[in-house]
């Protein structure tokens, strides 16, 4: 079901939100972030994703992005395909040991929807929010960076390592990010 957050202006920045399925708890493990993150840094380098901030949470990650190649739906959809797939190996794997009960959640929500075959690990929509002033870029980035705090996990924002609010402290965190003055 949609949502009505597309994106219209595939060049212009927005703030975007990515939701595990159910809110499932994917983000609580290591690997998990790490393939995030690395996805990420894939789409940075070679499909033109421009990151301003961004936060990995346990079930959900908030992005503030525009992207250099005018595709920017393209570039989400790929991401979430590859970091799926990437996601469905551990899981289906002897590390990960809630496997039995996500493979069996994640197939479900497959039956749910025409475009899956088998597993659904990300909600289709991405809640886009095109960005018009720098107030609301403000507003999103303090949004984003106090989500952990918000969270309870840390007390400051920049203690928080899945974050870009070590850049915008002059630290260097673990994505490359335009930090927006």
């Amino acid at each position: 079901m949609s949502t009505g957050y597309k994106i219209a202006d595939q060049s212009e920045v927005h703030f975007l939100t990515f939701v595990i399925v159910n809110w499932i708890d994917l983000f609580t493990r290591l690997e998990y972030r790490n393939i995030l993150v690395d996805s990420l840094k894939y789409c940075q380098n070679n499909k033109g994703l421009e990151i301003y901030a961004w936060v990995v949470m346990s079930n959900h990650v908030h992005i503030l992005c525009r992207s250099n190649s005018g595709d920017l739906s393209g570039t989400i959809r790929d991401l979430k395909k590859f970091s799926s797939r990437s996601f469905w190996e551990i899981i289906n794997s002897p590390v990960e040991s809630r496997s039995k009960w996500l493979v069996n959640l994640f197939r479900y929500e497959a039956t749910k929807h025409s475009r899956n075959v088998n597993y659904q690990i990300w909600t289709h929509d991405n809640h886009a929010e095109e960005i018009y002033t720098n107030k609301f870029i403000d507003q999103k980035i303090e949004y984003i960076h106090n989500n952990p705090v918000k969270a309870g996990i840390v007390f400051r924002p920049e203690d928080y390592l899945y974050s870009s609010a070590r850049d915008y402290c002059g630290e260097k965190g673990l994505i490359e990010v335009v930090v927006l003055k």
